[in-house]
């Protein structure tokens, strides 16, 4: 059977939905402590789903600079477009195994429409590159702001702690010397040839690199161009990218002013609650992301929220709850994004 466009659209779309009625089965909770969970967080809801408005749309904001950069001057894509294809991939992540198994290939498949399918290749992979670069600065930098509230007394300092920052430290810096290397001289073709490695992958791996050879190294080129030739593109798309997660974090500040946790409240309590916000955050998806290749990283987002919140000296009873609403919040966004989907009108 020859997989068209539309039918690879609908095994996409498939797959996202049986995912997501998987993970309304799968909850940790009853329905019926689902409910009072929903119902205790009441009308902070709309801040919280709504907040993801801004966040994907910072997202679609940093991919488009990235598309903007490596495209043709007579290639086009709306931002709207770029907006709707942002939601649609994330979503597509959310339910699949190993993140981006969906989000990824949906995103070429449907900005190759726009334009040429290397370009769209090109900019796909650069943003999926910037997305986890920017994750790394991010537990980086939130491991300087938790040393800097634990040096004024505001979170504990154990010897633990420290070694584990230390082992977080060393494995960032680690990340940014593959990451130098790849924006300097492109990945593609190297991954390819690693995945022949793989016992059974080695024809696959030959007849591909033989197959594409050209196009293959052409992305790579792109790739090294972005860095090498617009470096204002570049930072641009990971200083957004950081400041998506930033942005992210106003989802959990929602939850712990809605515990009346607000460090004594007024402007620097909530300023201090919203530092707090960022380092559950940044915790939490880096337990995630080490375990990636479960869907929607089933248990694991719930246990490092609980662990997060926890290590700041918080209740588990809020970590649970934060997992709770932040996985409805997931549900109701994939919808969305499967709905958009089946939305054919070009934006």
């Amino acid at each position: 059977m020859k997989w068209t466009k539309q039918r690879l659209n609908n095994l996409f779309f498939i797959v996202g939905m049986a995912t997501v009625v998987v993970m309304l089965l799968t909850f940790d909770v009853s329905f019926i402590e689902l409910w009072e969970h929903l119902c205790h967080a009441g009308y902070w809801l709309v801040p919280i789903i709504g907040v993801w408005i801004f966040v994907y749309g910072i997202n679609a904001w940093s991919w488009g600079t990235i598309i903007r950069s490596i495209s043709d001057a007579d290639e086009h894509v709306s931002a709207l477009r770029i907006y709707r294809l942002t939601i649609t991939g994330y979503a597509l992540n959310y339910a699949t195994p190993v993140g981006g198994l969906g989000g990824e290939p949906y995103r070429i498949m449907e900005l190759s429409k726009d334009i040429s399918k290397q370009h769209a290749t090109s900019s796909v992979i650069l943003y999926a590159m910037m997305h986890f670069f920017a994750h790394f600065w991010f537990w980086f930098t939130s491991i300087f702001l938790y040393l800097a509230l634990a040096a004024i007394g505001d979170l504990p300092m154990t010897p633990v702690l420290g070694f584990l920052f230390a082992l977080a430290i060393l494995f960032c810096l680690a990340a940014f010397y593959v990451f130098s290397k790849g924006y300097r001289n492109g990945l593609v073709v190297k991954l390819i040839r690693w995945i022949g490695k793989i016992p059974g992958l080695k024809g696959w791996s030959s007849r591909f690199l033989e197959n594409h050879d050209q196009s293959l190294h052409n992305i790579d080129e792109q790739i090294a161009a972005l860095h090498k030739h617009d470096k204002r593109a570049f930072y641009k798309s990971l200083l957004l990218e950081y400041l998506s997660r930033v942005v992210q974090s106003l989802e959990i500040l929602f939850m712990l002013l809605l515990f009346g946790i607000d460090c004594g409240g007024g402007f620097s309590g909530i300023t201090l609650s919203f530092l707090h916000a960022i380092l559950i955050l940044s915790f939490t998806t880096l337990l995630a992301n080490l375990i990636g290749f479960l869907p929607m990283q089933l248990g694991v987002q719930e246990g490092g929220f609980v662990i997060s919140i926890a290590t700041l000296g918080l209740s588990a009873a809020l970590g649970i709850f934060v997992s709770i609403i932040c996985r409805v919040r997931e549900i109701i966004w994939i919808l969305i994004g499967l709905l958009l989907m089946k939305i054919d009108k070009q934006t």
